[in-house]
């Protein structure tokens, strides 16, 4: 088995070898921040949180007496990385440099999606976006202004939008990606996953990954657990139909038929309810339907599943035992993108059922209890309350969603025939919605219908071409933000502080959000002047201070109690309806779903058609990397996996290019290179997102590879929380461009 240097070693490409190969950062002036006292001759630093993803691992930003930078380098005191930072960091000062960068506010000229824009001051933009927003709120209610956003720091967006007199709010990683799970661990454990996860894969015996790629996502704490966990002995088994880098440190690689994984987490429920393999103590002290479950799963068999999912029934029963002699330290991965089928928050039902017969939940080694400190917020006026919101516009849709769902967002942008549309204008923060929610011509709908679009973002994605109004926001190396509170085994609180003055004519997010709530009247909900105030201010009720965190970067804080694991015996009341793990899930059954998760069969490729899977990748971070001039020399395009049987039957060879058609006509705009692999299925293919950019203001990546997302256009709607399956789309292979469907 692999060890953990083979595991994580991409991870030691540093700075020296991404960013100062590039001499662009010799020219770096910094005239910002210059700490009073330099760590040793000449060197400075000061703290910074990572942007690149989601894991917001905490670090500094080293510089040289001129103002040049030295290197990005992780904070050895933050829990999220330990002191190391994943390419994707080291490289993250690619996006600071980057020339293509939004430079000045623009006010668009010309048709939305052509590019055509003229300069204007910040006065000017914020003036014209305060008025339009005047505007719609008299005549269809303040509540008709949308936030898309999907970053740190868009709170302040958020809470300009609610003094204003909306709670319009949506992130796309909640339809888009793990709204699925966390729905379905808070129907079962009346808590959800959170980010980062609170799985303890440092301490499992066994670590189940069904469809979790954990090492190709580069979630940094959990690559460097998983590594451990590997040095340490544990097993893990990974079920993909496709030989993941996970899949080559696997005891077990299950190469699943897709569609079908929920066929395979039944058969595994049958066999470990059949066999007693589960952990009857917990079980019957902490859970709510066992009886209900075990006659649900009694037809769900090994053989039953090997028909559908192609496992043979000896692998499922063996891995079901692997998993139980592991117990209660195992962790079946809840993954994070998640929405796949359309039923996905029945398939993450099964894997929190299946957790829960094991006793993971709330043990070592398998779903630790995470804390968290919690910054008071400083006092002024309530917000208003909306007169409206979108559940009134959609009463039915959606009960148990506990966000703002964007597709139903989407959807309250365009005229039904019978009403207006409740959503009239879209104010679109650091997320690219045109690359990120699917089935693009209806958000092309719904944006030719809008009466106003703000676009804030660093650099010109595709979005961002449809905008009315573009504001172009400083990167994380140039802004203060939220202090990051992540939740974890300890409380923790990190600092980003700019390290350079913003190049251009950029400005932070916060200072964007705050000025243009002054000019819609709204300055009691601003009772600081400047961030640094808020932030100290803040600081100071934790027994702490904004001079501290520059120095620190990061502060570990002692747990509130100590309950990270249940104690031996401990009497637990869960946050459900029934105050136990809901096996049969009594919400569900009252909302009219099926309590307990049942296998439905779904659609297969036509004749000549191939499943489209698609991922990701360690050096980019969806389509906000693609044009990083630093982790685009790691990865400057994605290909096409191809099986070897199936590129034999098109006279297909490794490294040829070739257009994608979908079931619904659409082409890919650009043409993909061909990886012909043992490692994919021959029924799918495989690509990774972020590429095919359509937009030639970024200039290094456009045409570059395709779109995943073109060619996503059959979407299956979860009904319990409004996610949105992504992969119900069949592709087929073209030699010759034939005219595009946009």
């Amino acid at each position: 088995m692999a060890n953990r240097r083979d595991f994580i070693k991409i991870a030691g490409l540093g700075t020296a070898s991404i960013a100062l190969a590039n001499p662009a950062l010799k020219a770096l002036n910094n005239t910002f921040f210059s700490p009073a006292d330099p760590l040793s001759a000449g060197l400075y630093r000061t703290p910074m949180v990572c942007e690149i993803c989601f894991w917001k691992c905490a670090g500094w930003t080293y510089k040289k007496e001129d103002g040049t930078i030295w290197k990005l380098e992780g904070n050895a005191d933050d829990p999220n990385c330990n002191g190391r930072l994943c390419p994707r960091g080291t490289g993250g000062v690619g996006t600071y440099l980057d020339p293509d960068r939004l430079k000045t506010p623009l006010i668009r000229t010309g048709e939305r999606g052509n590019q055509t824009f003229r300069e204007a001051t910040w006065d000017e933009a914020l003036d014209y976006i305060a008025e339009k927003m005047k505007g719609i709120a008299a005549e269809s209610g303040p509540e008709s202004i949308a936030l898309f956003s999907h970053r740190t720091g868009s709170a302040y967006f958020n809470d300009m939008l609610k003094a204003f007199g909306s709670s319009t709010y949506a992130a796309p990683s909640y339809a888009q990606c793990k709204g699925p799970r966390e729905e379905a661990f808070y129907l079962t454990f009346g808590e959800t996953i959170g980010s980062p996860e609170r799985t303890d894969i440092r301490d499992t015996k066994c670590l189940v990954l069904i469809g979790s790629h954990i090492g190709e996502n580069m979630h940094n704490g959990q690559v460097q657990e998983m590594s451990d966990a590997i040095d340490k002995g544990a097993s893990i088994i990974t079920v993909d139909p496709r030989f993941s880098t996970a899949a080559g440190k696997s005891k077990f690689w299950l190469p699943i038929k897709p569609a079908t994984d929920m066929a395979l987490l039944l058969a595994w429920i049958n066999v470990l309810i059949t066999e007693g393999w589960y952990d009857k103590e917990y079980v019957e002290k902490y859970t709510f339907g066992f009886d209900q479950l075990k006659a649900h799963v009694r037809s769900f068999t090994p053989e039953w599943a090997y028909g559908i999912t192609t496992i043979k029934p000896d692998v499922i029963r063996d891995t079901a035992r692997e998993m139980f002699n592991a117990s209660p330290a195992v962790i079946i991965h809840p993954g994070r993108h998640t929405t796949w089928y359309g039923d996905d928050t029945q398939r993450l039902r099964t894997v929190a059922i299946l957790n829960a017969l094991l006793g993971s939940w709330g043990r070592r080694g398998g779903f630790y209890n995470p804390d968290r400190i919690s910054l008071p917020q400083m006092p002024g006026p309530e917000f208003p309350k909306p007169a409206r919101t979108w559940r009134d516009y959609y009463p039915d849709k959606y009960v148990l969603a506990g966000e703002g769902v964007s597709n139903v967002l989407v959807d309250a942008s365009i005229p039904d025939g019978e009403r207006e549309p409740f959503v009239k204008a879209w104010f679109v923060d650091a997320t690219n919605l045109i690359e990120t929610l699917p089935d693009k011509r209806r958000t092309l709908e719904a944006i030719d219908k809008l009466e106003l679009i703000v676009a804030v973002d660093i650099m010109p994605m595709e979005i961002t071409g449809y905008a009315d109004v573009v504001l172009p926001e400083a990167t994380y190396l140039e802004r203060y933000d939220d202090i990051r509170v992540s939740p974890g085994r300890v409380p923790t609180m990190a600092l980003r502080m700019p390290a350079f003055e913003p190049q251009y004519n950029s400005k932070p997010g916060w200072w964007i959000a705050r000025e243009l709530g002054l000019k819609l009247g709204l300055k009691e909900y601003y009772p600081w002047e400047n961030i640094e105030e808020l932030l100290e201010w803040q600081l100071k009720q934790v027994d702490s201070s904004l001079d501290e965190m520059k120095r620190i970067g990061v502060k570990v804080l002692p747990r509130s109690y100590d309950d990270i694991y249940f104690a031996p015996g401990e009497d637990i009341e869960f946050g459900t309806a029934t105050g136990k793990i809901e096996l049969y899930s009594t919400q569900l059954a009252a909302e009219g779903f099926d309590p307990m998760p049942k296998y439905t069969p779904h659609p297969q490729p036509p004749e000549g058609y191939y499943r489209l899977i698609y991922g990701r990748a360690p050096m980019h971070t969806f389509s906000r990397t693609s044009n990083n001039q630093h982790l685009r020399n790691l990865m400057d395009e994605n290909n096409v996996w191809v099986n070897p049987a199936i590129a034999k039957r098109w006279g297909i060879e490794n490294g040829m290019e070739v257009w994608l058609r979908n079931q619904d006509g659409v082409v890919s705009n650009f043409p993909i290179k061909v990886r012909v692999t043992e490692r994919i299925r021959w029924d799918s293919v495989y690509m990774v997102h972020g590429f095919g950019h359509g937009n030639k203001l970024l200039t290094r990546c456009f045409g570059k590879g395709a779109s995943d997302t073109q060619l996503i256009t059959n979407v299956k709607i979860d009904p319990v929380m409004g996610g949105t399956g992504m992969r119900e789309n069949f592709v087929t292979f073209l030699f010759e461009p034939e005219e595009v469907i946009s």
